[in-house]
């Protein structure tokens, strides 16, 4: 009798052990999703979801599953990470579930999906971002202001989850991070030197790569990442890479990753989603199949061809004829002991002429963005360092009869998208709404338009009404006859419920349309896929080139001769082709000096010039 209880008790735990290894971590049969219940009466939009979805993820498969799911602008990508971490209504309610979360193999303090199933993404959403009400100051200029507030935590105490003015005991034993993880995760992400600055103060790649860390520490069961790869310079996604494949090989915890169809797909990925416009599945399983019969991919690290791109033409660099627009004469912008920009001796020398095309490059906290912020006066150093803008000062001059520019003298002659006015762009704004703010005295104030400039936010919605308006990518964007409908839609539609790509559109809009001075583009294309990141650039060609065809977008034309351009980014690709001067600034701490340089054609497709910028 006891030999038989023995292998009968054997044989059920074999059996719970393999029950529990079958159990998915997410299952939706059949589901269809909703941003609002669909019997209920909203001031917008409402369209069913990925209609009749059917996705499963095993906890335990062999060989194991890495997923990514691929989609361009519009197709919902990061709308779905939501869903499979339970946000949006689900109809019918029981079509999606969590079966690993109820059994007794998972932790206690994992047991629901919103801590079991984390999600890092970059679209500076605050309802859904982890830790965002941290990365966030209460305003643009607040992350450079000597006086620090309670709620400035350090880097570590954000890491480490204390970001509590009160904090209490913890619920559950096993919540504490282990130490050993804890310096494997700041040394691959190269946080070390930063755990004890307040989050405030970092970059946006060091932000990115913060809220990746925090999230692995957390230990979930499944950590969604949405384009992790974007923002970040050469070295980190160098670094990173390796980082998540070790992750994802020990399924410490399980990945699942997003991309355009541009991106290369890490070879460690298995399977893949493919989605198109408009929220639908086209495919998904195993990824060589997947790709090869429907993007015609053999390799998963050549990346999709890009379209058809049109060499801006621009005349070699001459002597300056036209005003300064930007004069620097040894910057250095120092707090707390530590120098963030102009870290040698004779600090930052730039000189900005009406005209000039500039690409600013450098590494993840190099003091980029600390350069957008002097040029749009929201650094509070701007007004103590040598600087003039448009040829004056930021302060009175003994003797001089001219009067200093003001902040807002300042914010309507530069146009400005960047990472940081995405994150305080308030979300309740219609698109309509946050077009026209560029006209405003600040955002959140209501613009008084005239005819001309309502005309203006008229065109741009109608020349990008597909990058902007998710009815199009459903169809439902033109009325019938083939007539162009009216920007009635812009109306409805939030800046807070389009996709990450919209907003970006919108923000590079925003930027460009009222043909300021300077136009200021701080990884203004981010998440753009191909052919939405092309129709872009076409406003930022030449207007008045004899030989580029292809400048402007409708009634919108390309930069004038009056305009500077100043842009940002990692990527070539996303380097107007009509910039013609560049600077790379050093790692902060390095000592070395800015590098300065010339291009004479476009950046996108030299990579020997782009491994020269760099010094890879």
């Amino acid at each position: 009798m006891y030999v038989y209880t023995r292998r009968a008790l054997y044989f059920y735990i074999k059996n719970i052990k393999s029950d529990l290894k079958m159990r998915p971590i997410i299952r939706i049969a059949n589901g269809t999703f909703f941003r609002h219940h669909p019997a209920s009466q909203t001031l917008h939009p409402n369209p069913p979801l990925f209609p009749s979805l059917s996705f499963s993820l095993p906890s335990s498969s062999s060989p194991p599953q890495h997923w990514s799911i691929i989609g361009p602008s519009l197709s919902g990508k990061t709308t779905l990470l939501q869903i499979l971490r339970g946000r949006l209504l689900c109809t019918p309610p029981t079509a999606r579930s969590f079966p690993l979360l109820s059994s007794p193999a998972v932790p206690e303090r994992l047991r629901s999906p919103a801590s079991a199933i984390q999600y890092v993404g970059f679209d500076a959403d605050p309802r859904g971002n982890l830790g965002q009400n941290v990365t966030r100051s209460a305003y643009l200029s607040a992350r450079y202001e000597s006086r620090r507030e309670d709620t400035d935590f350090s880097l570590r105490a954000f890491l480490l989850g204390n970001t509590e003015l009160s904090p209490v005991a913890a619920v559950h034993a096993d919540s504490a991070v282990p130490p050993p993880l804890f310096a494997r995760v700041v040394s691959d992400l190269r946080l070390d030197a930063l755990l004890d600055l307040p989050v405030s103060f970092l970059s946006n790649g060091q932000g990115r790569r913060a809220r990746i860390a925090r999230a692995v520490l957390a230990r979930p069961q499944l950590l969604l990442l949405d384009e992790p790869f974007m923002g970040l310079d050469p070295p980190t996604v160098a670094a990173l890479s390796p980082l998540l494949q070790s992750l994802a090989a020990a399924a410490q915890p399980r990945l699942l990753l997003t991309g355009r169809p541009q991106d290369p797909v890490p070879a460690w990925i298995t399977h893949v989603m493919l989605l198109d416009s408009g929220c639908r599945v086209v495919a998904q399983g195993d990824k060589d199949h997947v790709l090869k019969a429907n993007l015609g991919r053999d390799s998963p690290s050549v990346s999709v061809p890009a379209m058809p791109r049109t060499v801006a033409a621009a005349a070699p660099k001459k002597a300056p004829t036209q005003p300064a627009l930007v004069e620097m004469r040894g910057c250095k912008v120092s707090y707390a002991g530590k120098t963030a920009l102009g870290n040698w001796p004779a600090g930052l020398h730039w000189t900005v002429y009406a005209g000039d095309r500039w690409a600013i490059f450098g590494p993840n906290g190099s003091g980029k963005t600390t350069l957008v912020s002097l040029l749009c006066s929201d650094h509070p150093q701007t007004y103590s360092l040598p600087i003039r803008l448009f040829g004056r000062a930021r302060l009175p001059e003994p003797g001089s009869p001219t009067p200093p520019l003001t902040f807002w003298d300042v914010q309507a002659r530069i146009g400005h998208s960047s990472p940081e006015v995405h994150m305080h762009m308030p979300r309740r704004l219609t698109l309509r709404q946050v077009l026209a703010s560029a006209w405003a005295a600040t955002v959140g104030v209501p613009a008084v338009l005239d005819g001309a400039q309502r005309a203006r936010v008229d065109a741009a919605l109608r020349a990008f009404e597909g990058e902007l308006n998710p009815e199009a990518g459903r169809g439902r964007g033109r009325e019938p006859g083939g007539e162009v409908s009216s920007t009635d839609w812009a109306d409805r539609y939030i800046f807070g419920e389009v996709s990450f790509s919209a907003q970006r559109v919108a923000l590079l809009l925003r930027a460009v349309i009222k043909k300021p001075e300077i136009v200021v583009l701080d990884e203004a294309f981010s998440g753009m896929d191909d052919a939405v990141r092309e129709k872009c650039m076409r406003l930022l060609r030449n207007a008045d080139s004899q030989l580029d065809a292809d400048v402007g977008v409708g009634e919108l034309n390309g930069l004038e001769k009056h305009q500077a351009l100043i842009c940002i980014s990692h990527v070539p690709e996303e380097v107007p082709d009509s910039v013609r001067e560049w600077m790379c600034l050093p790692e902060a701490s390095s000592g070395k000096e800015a590098r300065f340089g010339t291009l004479d054609r476009a950046l996108a497709g030299d990579e020997h010039k782009w491994c020269e910028i760099w010094g890879l």
